[in-house]
């Protein structure tokens, strides 16, 4: 605790106080209270810490006792504080009885309306590394030192609206005069905030001033003679009036001699005014600042008013709306300044604080500014949504900090709505982009069957530049699942349980620095909402619906994997598949199909595949029979749809109708296989058989061997081969569309190898060519066989009649049935010729085709099939007969690439 002798500073300013007034504590309370007030101030002079300037300054006012310490104290080195001294001794060398200049009064005027940190500059932009972007933050401060500096307010000084039209400004009424009191507290109250330049009325106009004569500070600076009389004709300007000119130019609004010419779209000292070039040079190069301020409120107030720009044009609009706000702060303190030095009167003699270079000084970083925004302006002409936003990001790309801040802050507020759009997009599924200016568009035509594929695309023109096209794709597919999980599979989940954390939408400061951060949070937050959903999509179309297990149906069933059921249904349907087509009924076939799931291992499949299954009959053409017809067929709706649609199904259902085919081929020469077999032995003692049954067995030989080399290389090399690398992308898919399309290229991979492409309509040709040839040879051996056994039968009938008839005693035949009996024999033997020559023609026509299919398979871009000619001609008899396959492989592959 202080002891008593020792004092508190309030107590020792209160004893001060009394002292210096001779008066009580009661009388000295108002003086006490502004005394603390004056010292618990944080204000400072805005005065240069020239200590030669202040001994100047000393030795003008003729106070010798002041001039004198000033040299000692300069030439002493004891002090720390020289400056602080020599500024004391100046303000106690200043007469109080005399009006303090304009000078030291605009230097105390920006000094309470500036912070202490604050450039000379009265703009505060000049240093924006020191000085926030947000507006609000600095209003907030702002606001709380005026309430603490005092209520009073000046009010000849108003707020400008910056949606209302620009108002005019009013001069001085002459003869009017401002009550002194509480000035500084007022101007520092009106300055803490955004002032506007917007005078009140009751002020004189300018065409007052020529009718009593040119204004105050005009014509204190004008000879006498040249007082009166017109201003463009006959006086020649000052520097003063031109300063007043100047500010109305600032705000877009033509002076009595600084117009606008539209004819060269810029403002302009009128030709008749006299004055030195270097003031119109200055004028010029100031009033830039007006044509740019034009041109910047003529956008906002177009764009302002049109509900098409939608909400980030607004936003942008409302960004150059709070620019122009700080650009009329500006404004406001240089007329505030002015009404002071006109109010206060300006001593002959002695210089003006407003200048036009001071103007160029303190306008040098507004102008950038202002510079920066119309170059924004120009460019973002005609861009709305997302383009409007790249638009603004592209202008952030540059090595000036002071344009980088100003661009980087527009882009916060611009990208505030994207930000939103894509939160609501990406956390709940909903789309309220009414003006089309997000990146994500929908369909609402489109029904939900085509919910996925159809109904949400991506507007590449509105993809801002700072977000990747990965990154849209991501965002795209995160709105999409939810609406998928939503319409299509019914599932009402919240998206706090598909993800973990949702967000809200941010403030703008928050998105200028998300976006200007897209390897951290941004891509953090689009990347972690991306995983979740896709993965809980998954599972419920796992789960639920049983995806894999459906795309593994396909597998068994349509594309013939489940061996024991497809052989076994062959064997089923072969006597009603060898009618006619129309002579078929759907429900007998389908009762064959269940008959031939129940007698195989499909009937261990799901219950709810097993219903899929059904039987599919083409549309007839004359001559068809129930093989060319018949087709299987796998229902598919719901969620699953989406991944099978119609176009897969329809490739399904071709490659099921030429693998089908292809295993009849098979299923044939099987039967012709086990004639072979079984009739060889039976016709052994018909020894003129021997040739032709030989040609039969050697031709059957042939195609049994392309039938099997054609069975493994589309079993093996397409099927499983393309079946094993769907499922692997199927198990490491992320989302439902890196599924769609691993499935996708499966069908296209098995469609172009299986010669169903259209690069391979000659080979598919041909290779149907060669099953029709072994449908003939199965019709030319069944009819051998049937003449042979025939023939066979009646010769065994007639050899146990003659042997009945010699155990009876008689002769075995008589003479006309042993020559009718080799008049048969004879023409059976005549026709032997022919069913070789039949034989033989079927052979060559065979060899033929399968020839040229050899050739076409070595001149394919695929390597698997020029390997398959290699193993179909694996003892090179075709290539004994055609010089076009006797070509090596390597050299038909560096042939073909060559090509």
């Amino acid at each position: 605790m202080a002891s008593p002798d020792q004092k508190s500073p309030n107590v020792l300013l209160q004893n001060l106080c009394c002292r210096i007034l001779g008066k009580g504590e009661a009388d000295v309370a108002q003086q006490f209270q502004y005394a603390v007030r004056v010292i618990g101030s944080n204000f400072a002079p805005t005065v240069e810490r020239d200590e030669f300037l202040v001994a100047e300054k000393i030795k003008k006012e003729r106070k010798l006792i002041y001039y004198f310490l000033t040299v000692y104290l300069l030439w002493q080195g004891v002090l720390k504080n020289r400056w602080s001294i020599l500024y004391l001794l100046l303000s106690l060398s200043e007469d109080p009885r005399k009006q303090p200049n304009k000078v030291s009064n605009f230097a105390s005027l920006f000094a309470q309306a500036l912070p202490r940190d604050a450039h000379s500059t009265p703009y505060y932009y000049a240093r924006p590394q020191s000085l926030p972007l947000n507006y609000q933050d600095r209003n907030a401060q702002s606001g709380q030192n005026s309430a603490s500096m005092g209520s009073s307010g000046i009010s000849s000084l108003g707020m400008y609206a910056p949606n209302g039209p620009t108002p005019t400004p009013q001069s001085f009424l002459p003869g009017q005069s401002y009550q002194r009191a509480g000035v500084g507290d007022c101007l520092r109250q009106q300055l803490g905030a955004r002032l506007a330049w917007t005078l009140t009325a009751g002020q004189p106009t300018l065409q007052n001033s020529t009718s009593k004569g040119l204004s105050t500070t005009v014509s204190r600076n004008l000879p006498r003679s040249r007082r009166e009389g017109d201003i463009t004709g006959s006086v020649e300007i000052t520097e003063a009036y031109l300063v007043r000119d100047i500010l109305y130019v600032f705000q877009g609004i033509d002076g009595k001699i600084i117009k606008m010419f539209n004819s060269e779209n810029c403002y302009k000292v009128d030709g008749k005014v006299h004055i030195s070039k270097s003031l119109r040079d200055t004028t010029s190069r100031l009033a830039e600042l007006g044509w740019l301020h034009n041109k910047i409120r003529k956008y906002t107030d177009q764009r302002s008013v049109e509900r098409a720009f939608g909400l980030v044009g607004q936003s942008f609009c409302a960004a150059l709306n709070q620019e122009l706000k700080e650009y009329y702060r500006l404004l406001s303190v240089l007329h505030s300044q002015l009404q002071v030095e006109d109010d206060q009167g300006v001593n002959l003699g002695i210089e003006s604080s407003l200048t036009l270079r001071r103007l160029l000084v303190w306008t040098y970083d507004p102008k950038i500014r202002l510079k920066t925004l119309a170059a924004l302006v120009d460019h973002c002409q005609g861009r709305k949504g997302g383009e409007l936003a790249s638009a603004v990001h592209a202008y952030s790309k540059t090595g000036d900090p002071y344009m980088r801040s100003l661009v980087q802050h527009i882009l916060g507020l611009v990208s505030h709505p994207v930000l939103n759009f894509l939160y609501r997009w990406i956390y709940d599924g909903e789309l309220e982009d009414t003006y089309h200016e997000f990146f994500v568009a929908s369909d609402p035509a489109v029904k939900t069957d085509r919910l996925w594929h159809d109904k949400y695309t991506l507007r590449k023109s509105m993809i801002p530049s700072f977000i990747t096209m990965d990154h849209s794709r991501k965002v795209l597919l995160i709105g999409k699942s939810i609406n998928f999980l939503h319409q299509v599979c019914h599932d009402q989940s919240p998206s706090s349980k598909m993800i973990a954390v949702a967000k809200s939408a941010e403030s703008p400061k928050d998105a200028a620095e998300m976006f200007t951060d897209l390897e951290n949070a941004f891509q953090g937050k689009i990347d972690a909402a991306y995983f979740e959903t896709s993965k809980y999509l998954l599972d419920v179309l796992n789960k639920k619906y049983n995806l894999l297990e459906h795309m593994q149906a396909m597998r068994r069933y349509l594309l013939l994997g489940q061996g024991d059921f497809i052989r076994h249904l062959m064997d089923l349907l072969k006597p009603e598949l060898a009618r006619p087509a129309t002579t078929l009924y759907q429900h007998n076939l389908t009762g064959i199909l269940e008959t031939a799931v129940r007698a195989t291992n499909a009937q261990f499949d799901n219950p709810e595949i097993l219903k899929r299954l059904d039987v599919r009959l083409l549309e007839v053409s004359p001559g068809d029979t129930g093989w060319d017809v018949f087709s299987l067929d796998y229902h598919v709706d719901g969620p699953i749809a989406t991944v099978f649609t119609r176009e897969c199904m329809s490739h399904y259902l071709r490659v099921f109708n030429f693998l089908w085919r292809a295993k009849r081929m098979e299923y044939i020469l099987t039967d012709i296989w086990k004639g072979h077999m079984c009739n060889a032995k039976l016709l052994k003692n018909m020894p003129e058989l021997s040739g032709v049954l030989h040609q039969c067995h050697v031709l059957a030989s042939e195609m049994v061997h392309f039938i099997h080399q054609m069975q493994y290389y589309i079993t093996f090399e397409v099927l499983e081969c393309s079946w094993d690398e769907l499922w692997k992308k199927v198990q490491q898919a992320q989302d439902l569309d890196h599924i769609i399309a691993a499935h996708e290229v499966f069908l296209d991979t098995i469609i172009s190898r299986c010669l169903l492409d259209a690069d391979s309509r000659m080979l598919l040709n041909q290779l149907r060519a060669v099953f029709d040839q072994i449908l003939e040879f199965q019709n030319a051996q069944d009819g051998l066989y049937r003449v042979a056994l025939e023939e066979l039968h009646l010769r065994l009938q007639f050899e146990e009649r003659k042997r009945e008839r010699e155990l009876e005693g008689e002769w075995g035949v008589k003479a006309s049935e042993e020559e009718e009996e080799t008049k048969r024999i004879k023409e059976f033997q005549d026709s032997i010729p022919k069913m070789c020559s039949q034989l033989r023609l079927l052979t060559h026509f065979y060899q033929g085709i399968v020839q040229q299919f050899l050739v076409l398979l070595t001149t394919s871009s695929d390597e698997s099939l020029r390997f398959l000619s290699f193993r179909l001609d694996f003892n090179e008899h075709y290539k004994a007969r055609e010089p076009r396959l006797r070509v090596s492989l390597g050299t038909r592959g560096r042939r073909n690439s060559h090509i």
